[in-house]
């Protein structure tokens, strides 16, 4: 409320010029009366003092008089209605007004040359000098222009050289060009009110927003192909170069694959870098190209104290929690991947941050039932990005008032951008077991297809992340048992999902079908809805992968298996040790909701100008990284995912 007050003049003067701009002129009486009677005053900088009235009628009198010559109505209207901050900053309008005072100078000797006109071209010329000696003295250092301040010395400016192209045919047409196109763009831009233009500017922004994130997905699966690429041709050099060692296997076959798999740079490379009698040499480079750049030993973040950053979010103002939790997310979306990251999240989780293991009535966790929608948000986004990486999945789980509170704010928040993270959060904790099941028996499953009966009305975040955890549910014998409860429904859902335009989601909905398929009273449904004839369908139009994908699929849909008589225990408390999945996607730090005013501290600043702690962060041994479970990339999904994780191929 604070940043309404604070800009209250500004936004009522752009509601003022929208208003005069539509020509909503009862409703701008009425506005402007009621503005009256509460005492709030317009800005006139924002309102429509700032528009040119009547811009169509002042450019054809421009152009009039500039075709006859008339040089002082012509530089009346021109400093009337040509805006001053224009005329005297504008580079290219001082460069025109410079060119404009010399065709009203010359205009008489090119026109109307004769002895009557003698007094007239006198005042002309005396005119053109008191300009030079005024606004023109600006340029009189410009290569450009310094001949023409000798233009009111020169007795006879036709016959004098340096003048010949004033006097050509066509330097009268091309000014006036560009004066047209000069008046044009500047009674245009004075006359779209600012509220139009922000509009434009914002809209612009979620275009850029969008291909930002398509760009992105492209990298990720490029990057993805690089390394499955270079480890292939490091078990190739290895076979190349143990033919050193007197194995007998084919050097040019192994040649030729390297050719093929190699670009012409890298082969000029390895051939000018790479010893091949020495064994190992050349996988251990393309081995080692996997791995990230070894960057400078990153400093760890300054300690922060935390009881007093869990005070000011319990007890703060909505504005301060907000900066705050922003500033938590940041610390943590910006660090750099490894020790620093590593060591930012271990500091929350030993400080418990969100108060999980706290037995008050008032904790961090519950400001995701704030009054404050940003607060709200904000507390969505840290929670999405503390399980974007599992030891932060690891502390969200130990209370399960964590999947009941998301599970809560994703039914019933209306903001796009909370449920969004809300559900980013809940597809990640479904990398856990445990939190599946609990999932699954609060209904989950149901809710995610009835959620998905509409997919065009869902952002592709939503649908991408909705798809994935409705499938790692549906991986789970309690989590196909309750698809068999709606089991037309689900199908119907999943086969038009198939078809979406939105290609990320197709691995997920494979994974879900073949899944499901496997109880036989599913099996049975799909083949009565003819999802045979549905899926051959896409066959015909999928990719090549798609196309295998879809094969399994309907060798699953025929199979006549029964589940194995001892089904899978959903009491089963024992956790499988789940993938090593750390990403943070871009979408954590997307549509920022506030923004620092003049003085106002935010981000890294706010924490270590006003909670600086004692320096007791110390490096963290690294987890041992798990070995990705690998798959056929013919077969559907068959163990749990996260979008995140997916579109990179593997761990990050």
């Amino acid at each position: 409320m604070g940043d309404v007050l604070a800009h209250e003049s500004e936004l009522l003067g752009l509601v003022q010029e929208y208003l005069e701009f539509a020509e909503f002129e009862d409703t701008l009486k009425t506005f402007s009366k009621e503005c009256k009677m509460k005492g709030k005053p317009f800005s006139k900088a924002a309102g429509s003092s700032l528009r040119v009235s009547g811009s169509s009628a002042v450019q054809e009198e421009l152009l009039a008089a500039f075709d006859d010559g008339d040089q002082k109505t012509f530089f009346r209207l021109w400093e009337q209605r040509v805006p001053r901050a224009v005329r005297d900053g504008d580079a290219p309008a001082q460069r025109l007004e410079f060119y404009l005072h010399i065709h009203f100078a010359v205009y008489l000797l090119k026109y109307r040359a004769g002895p009557q006109d003698k007094r007239e071209l006198d005042e002309r010329i005396s005119y053109f000098r008191s300009f030079l000696e005024t606004r023109g003295a600006a340029l009189s250092q410009t290569t450009e222009f310094l001949p023409f301040y000798a233009l009111p010395f020169v007795p006879n400016p036709l016959a004098h050289p340096s003048f010949k192209e004033l006097f050509q045919d066509s330097w009268t047409p091309e000014l006036k060009l560009k004066l047209e196109k000069f008046l044009e763009l500047i009674f245009k831009a004075s006359n779209t009110p600012k509220l139009l233009t922000i509009y434009r500017l914002h809209q612009q922004l979620v275009e850029a927003e969008r291909r930002s994130m398509t760009y992105l997905k492209r990298y990720n699966k490029i990057q993805a192909d690089y390394h499955n690429l270079i480890g292939v041709t490091a078990e190739l050099v290895d076979s190349l170069e143990a033919t050193v060692s007197g194995k007998m296997i084919t050097p040019e076959y192994l040649q030729s694959v390297c050719v093929r798999l190699f670009s012409s740079q890298m082969r000029q490379s390895l051939a000018h870098s790479v010893d091949f009698t020495r064994p190992g040499t050349a996988s251990t480079m393309l081995r080692a190209s996997l791995a990230p750049e070894k960057l400078q030993d990153m400093p760890l973040l300054p300690s922060l104290d935390y009881e007093k950053l869990k005070r000011d979010l319990i007890w703060g103002s909505d504005r301060l929690k907000a900066f705050l939790l922003q500033a938590l997310r940041w610390r943590l979306t910006t660090s750099h991947p490894g020790e620093q990251r590593e060591t930012v999240l271990q500091a929350y989780v030993s400080n418990d941050l969100l108060d999980l293991r706290s037995r008050s009535q008032r904790t961090v966790l519950q400001l995701l039932h704030s009054k404050s929608e940003v607060v709200r948000q904000y507390m969505a986004r840290l929670v999405n990005a503390v399980a974007s990486l599992a030891e932060g999945r690891l502390y969200l789980a130990q209370n399960v008032q964590v999947l009941r509170l998301l599970e809560g704010r994703l039914k019933e928040d209306k903001d796009v951008v909370t449920r969004e993270n809300v559900l980013g959060a809940l597809q990640k904790f479904s990398l856990r077991r445990p939190l599946q099941t609990a999932m699954i028996q609060d209904g989950l499953v149901f809710w995610l297809i009835e959620m998905l009966r509409e997919p065009d009305c869902l952002s592709d975040y939503t649908l991408e992340y909705a798809v994935a955890l409705l499938m790692n549910l549906c991986l789970r014998s309690a989590g196909k048992n309750a698809c068999a409860k709606v089991a037309g429904l689900v199908l119907k859902v999943l086969s038009d999902l198939l078809g979406h335009e939105n290609h990320e989601i197709q691995p997920y909905v494979n994974g879900a079908l073949y899944s499901i398929l496997s109880i036989p009273s599913i099996r049975e449904e799909a083949r009565a809805m003819g999802m045979e004839e549905i899926l051959r369908c896409f066959i015909r139009e999928g990719s090549a992968e798609m196309v295998r994908q879809i094969e399994f699929i309907i060798r699953q849909l025929n199979s006549e298996e029964l589940l194995d008589g001892a089904p899978e225990s959903d009491d089963d408390e024992e956790e499988q040790e789940e993938e090593d999945h750390d990403t943070m996607e871009a979408d954590l730090d997307k549509d920022e909701l506030i923004q620092p005013q003049l003085g106002e501290l935010s981000g890294e600043k706010l924490l270590t100008t006003e909670y600086l702690g004692i320096m007791t962060n110390t490096g963290k041994a690294r987890r041992k990284t798990l070995a990705c479970v690998r798959r056929s990339r013919d077969e559907p999904l068959c163990r749990p995912v996260t979008p995140g994780g997916h579109r990179t191929g593997g761990p990050v």
